[in-house]
Parts: C-alpha cells; sequence; structure tokens
C-alpha cells in the first residue's frame, strides 16, 4: 500500500513456566496380540480431520510442510488456545500402547488423557514423539492428542499411530440420532449451527457435521460454525453422533441454510476487505474487530520476497506457523476469510525479484496452497512494478496462470490513480490485461496521495469514472460489466500528503460504490482505524477525530 510510514518488525515474546511431565517407562509392545495402528485417518490424507477434533475449530489440514504422503495437521495455537487435536479409540484393558507421532513446531506435545505425555522444540524440521501406556484394569477406551503451546504459533503434525490391539470388544451399539440440529447464525461465507446432545451406552466421543459434498468437520460438542462457504448459496446440513469404539449413529434431520449475499467470492464478485497488517502499526485483534464491526474478510499485507523468489509475510515472517496464520485462522474459525495482498510500495516484491512469469506463478501457488485461497490481490507500485512495463507483463501474465490452475480462484490487481483516472502506468497496465487475456477479476485504484487539500468523495469518485471509462474503451465492456470489474481502496483519516477522509465522506464513498455495484471496497488500514485527533499520519490511528474501528464498521456496510 502506498504509505511510507516505517513498518515495525513485530516479535512474538512469549514466557513458558516448567513444564513437569510424567513420562511412562519404555515397555515392549504385548506378545500376545499383533501390534497394529489403531487411530483412523493418522496422516491426514483423507484431507479432512474427521475424527480428529480440534480444540477452537483451530485445527486445518495442508499440504505444506508433510512428513509422509501428502497431507499433514497444522494447530494454529494462539494466546489463548493450545489448537488440541484429539481422537477417542476402543482399547483393551492391561494392554501397553505405544503413542508415535512426528511433529514440527515450537513446543509440540503428544500425550494420552490422564496419563504420560512429550513434548519437543523442533520449528524447522519434522522430529519424532513416542509414549509408552498401559491401560488400566477397566479401561476400554483412550483419548490420545497432539497441541501446541501457548502463543507459539502454528504446528504440525503427521503419521501419528497407536500400536497395540484394537478393542471395541462388545460395544456394538451405536449412539442415538442426535436431534434438534438447528441453524443459529450466518453471514456471507459460513453457518452456525447447533444441535441436542445424542446418547451411548458408553458415551459419545465426537459428532460428525456433513454437508453438500461430504464431511465437513468433527468436535467434541453441539455446536459448530462451518467457514469458507460461497454467499448466496444454499447448503444442506445433517450430523452424526460417534463412540470411542467407532460406532455411528444415522444422520440427524436435515436443515438447509442460504448464506447471506455479499463479502465473498461467489458469482457477483464483491468484497469488503480493510487491510489489516500484522508487522506494523499495534495489530489489533482481528476477531474482536469482526465482533465490533460486522466485517468478514480483510486483506492482509503483505507477501514479499524473503530471497530467491520465496513468499513470506512481509519478507521476513514465515510463510506458515507464525503470527500472520494464526491471525488467518483466527479469522476463518469467527467464519471470515482474507485475501493476501503481494507487492505494495516497498520491500523487496515478487514480481520483481523473481525471475520469470512461470517462477513468479510458482510462488503465488506457495501462498494459494497453504490457505486454500480463494483470491489473491496483487498490489502493484513504486518504480521497481508499476513503472516497468516488463514486471507488469511478467505479474499479469503468472496471475492468468495461476487462475488457469486454480478454478474459481479470484485475482485483484491494485494500483495508484489520479483524480480524473488511471496514469499512463495504469493505462497501460489495462490495456496489457487485455492483450495477454489475463482475464483480471478486479482492478482496485487507491484514491489518495492526490497532492492534499482535495475534496476526498469528489475525488475517489471522479477518479473511478475515468477508470470506469478506461475499462470500457479496452474491453468493449458497457457500464454495469465495467463498474462490477472495478474496487476503490482507500486510505482512512489523513493521508500520506495530509488528505483527511472523514468517516462521513467515507460513508458516502461506500454508498455510492454500492449504488453503482463496485465489486470491492478497502482501505489502509485496520490498524489506523483509532482515533488521535491531530497525532498526524502514524501507524496505530487515523490522526483525525473517530469512533474506533469506525472506518471498518462503514466498510462492512459495503455489498456491491
Amino acid at each position: 500500500m502506498r504509505n511510507p510510514l516505517r513498518r515495525y518488525r513485530h516479535r512474538l515474546l512469549a514466557l513458558l513456566g516448567t513444564v513437569a511431565l510424567a513420562l511412562g517407562g519404555a515397555v515392549a509392545l504385548p506378545g500376545t496380540a499383533q501390534a497394529a495402528n489403531v487411530l483412523t485417518n493418522p496422516g491426514f490424507e483423507s484431507g479432512g480431520l474427521s475424527p480428529w477434533s480440534c480444540s477452537g475449530n483451530l485445527g486445518s489440514i495442508v499440504s505444506s510442510p508433510a512428513h509422509g504422503g501428502s497431507k499433514a495437521l497444522a494447530g494454529a495455537a494462539s494466546s489463548s488456545d493450545t489448537a488440541q487435536c484429539a481422537q477417542t479409540v476402543a482399547v483393551q484393558p492391561n494392554t501397553t500402547y505405544r503413542l508415535s507421532g512426528w511433529v514440527r513446531g515450537s513446543y509440540v506435545y503428544l500425550s494420552v488423557d490422564g496419563g504420560p505425555s512429550t513434548w519437543t522444540n523442533s520449528p524447522s524440521t519434522y522430529a519424532q514423539l513416542n509414549v509408552d501406556f498401559t491401560t488400566g484394569a477397566t479401561q476400554t477406551s483412550a483419548r490420545v492428542s497432539v497441541h501446541g503451546w501457548y502463543a507459539q504459533g502454528t504446528y504440525y503434525a503427521d503419521d501419528i499411530t497407536l500400536d497395540g490391539p484394537g478393542g471395541g470388544g462388545g460395544d456394538t451399539q451405536a449412539p442415538t440420532v442426535p436431534t434438534g440440529l438447528t441453524a443459529t447464525g450466518r453471514t456471507s461465507s459460513s453457518v452456525s449451527l447447533k444441535w441436542n446432545a445424542a446418547t451411548d451406552d458408553v458415551g459419545v466421543t465426537a459428532y460428525d457435521l456433513s454437508g453438500g459434498a461430504g464431511h465437513l468437520l468433527s468436535v467434541s460438542g453441539t455446536s459448530a460454525t462451518v467457514g469458507g462457504l460461497s454467499p448466496g448459496t444454499a447448503y444442506t446440513f445433517t450430523v452424526r453422533a460417534r463412540d470411542a469404539a467407532g460406532n455411528t449413529s444415522g444422520a440427524s434431520a436435515s436443515v438447509s441454510v442460504t448464506t447471506d449475499a455479499g463479502n465473498g467470492t461467489g458469482p457477483g464478485f464483491t468484497q469488503a476487505a480493510p487491510y489489516l497488517f500484522e508487522g506494523w502499526g499495534d495489530p489489533p485483534d482481528p476477531t474482536a474487530v469482526m465482533n465490533a464491526t460486522g466485517v468478514t474478510w480483510f486483506t492482509m499485507a503483505f507477501v514479499l520476497d524473503s530471497g530467491g523468489c520465496t513468499p513470506a509475510w512481509d519478507g521476513n515472517r514465515p510463510l506458515t506457523g507464525g503470527v500472520d496464520q494464526t491471525a488467518i485462522n483466527q479469522i476463518r474459525a469467527a467464519g471470515g476469510d482474507i485475501v493476501p495482498s503481494f507487492g505494495g510500495w516497498q520491500g523487496s516484491k515478487l514480481g520483481a525479484t523473481c525471475s520469470s512469469a512461470s517462477a513468479l506463478a510458482g510462488a503465488l501457488q506457495k501462498v494459494i496452497d497453504a490457505y486454500g485461497l480463494k483470491a489473491i490481490d496483487m498490489d502493484i507500485e513504486n518504480t521497481d512494478e508499476f513503472e516497468n512495463e516488463a514486471v507488469q507483463a511478467k505479474i499479469l501474465t503468472a496471475l492468468k496462470t495461476v487462475k488457469a490452475n486454480n478454478p474459481g480462484l479470484r485475482t485483484i490487481v491494485t494500483f495508484g490513480t489520479t483524480t480524473t483516472g488511471p496514469t499512463s502506468y495504469g493505462n497501460r497496465l489495462i490495456e496489457q490485461a487485455q492483450s495477454l487475456g489475463a482475464n483480471i477479476d478486479v482492478f482496485t485504484i487507491m484514491p489518495f496521495d492526490f497532492g492534499g487539500g482535495a475534496d476526498m468523495y469528489a475525488s475517489t469518485v471522479s477518479a473511478t469514472e475515468g477508470l470506469k471509462a478506461k475499462l470500457k474503451s479496452t474491453f468493449g465492456w458497457d457500464d454495469a460489466t465495467a463498474y462490477a470489474h472495478i474496487g476503490i481502496s482507500g486510505m482512512n483519516g489523513l493521508s500520506d500528503q495530509q488528505e483527511n477522509t472523514t468517516p462521513a465522506q467515507w460513508t458516502s464513498i461506500r454508498d455510492w460504490a454500492n449504488s453503482h455495484h463496485l465489486a470491492r471496497l478497502s482501505f489502509w488500514a485496520v490498524n489506523r482505524d483509532r482515533p488521535c485527533p491531530g497525532g498526524g499520519v502514524v501507524s496505530n490511528c487515523s490522526g483525525i477525530s473517530q469512533n474506533t474501528w469506525q472506518f471498518t464498521s462503514i466498510t462492512a456496510g459495503f455489498t456491491g
């Protein structure tokens, strides 16, 4: 984003107390029964969590880094949740078992409920953990788990085994069918559900929620929020109960829910997604902002090159496993989603440093795969990208490639403007997009830094109308089609050149964008969406009098 404010490197500090762990002694596996892995989905190759259940909905399946096969578990430990992922299985009494798994991250634990635990600190490579334990005289089930530690970021786990004889013995009775499945809330990208508890002769250990194409998630309680859905789309859900022996109930009565329109990536693409920067400006708790404002999408800044055409947040924070992924997992757990922004005004940018369009596409694909993205934003600025014809072409060609390789992916380009429309570099960018067949979904302009003293509402409207005219002449679109490919990304409060966009003006800009059915509304940045009248242009407030998160609340009202 066009902003010369200094970026501050965010340092996550965490204090860990001494953890006393009682480790079971190493013993041989029983010779009377053949040792076998009794866990289900031990390597997460199903692509789903079931039958693992993760606290806080902070678990997800990722393609990289995997230890074996093509999938692994990622647990986004936060400051208040260790992202514990657990599975309950049937075991035999008075029997020795070995729990083993491969883990990667800062302070990752492998444990048995009521039994021993072990841990390791291996942030860059997978390490193996082993725990031996013997079941009690009447014990018929065991709950095993893997988790991280508070504020230590995302951990990874793969190829988890519980070796020993299977249990289940006489438990062949399935739980009762859950009743009362009801939708308790919805947004454009999520549905919240609850149901009545089922009963079982031994005990219900998990509930499996299904909808659409199949299994969605497993939880231990009687409520769940399903995220990552498309806006204005009908979904049908059912839930089943499961016990420790693997007996599963029949499906509940179904409930059908249609997500809200807008703020998603479905047909008629619209997105209200203000910028959030985890490396600068006292980053706020994203879920607190969501709860206070109703916004469900954020544009996450910025993905840069950490060397060798390798993507990293701000060029120095890890692509996965750091504060950025923690924030993203929290946003998604609350029913929202994100679009990453590549580039910005400064730093080592992938568009400029990657040697070719194919290399750049490969770097973009790493981020798409890491987060299962629905959209990406290329913020093309400064002389190294925006004012370089070859780099413009490289970026557009890479976007064309990843869009072809990821059906449904939306592509956004963001660039500066004058009060009357695109500059010569902006016009060239649009013309190259047409000649290359890049099929860009949204051309977003940044209508600020015009030189000070401007009427920011009038200047924004004038700049947007100039972009509309250019899109019409280049692509042959009518007014409605051109507007549907336009985004606005403003700067709340004082801009770098002392222009002042007030909450009232931003409301008028939003209303104008809604009335003309634009595709996208954003601003720089949520970090600055706090009052500090007379504070100047700083990283963590707007420099003007306003309510906290007022610009975000206004943006949340954008429906396209």
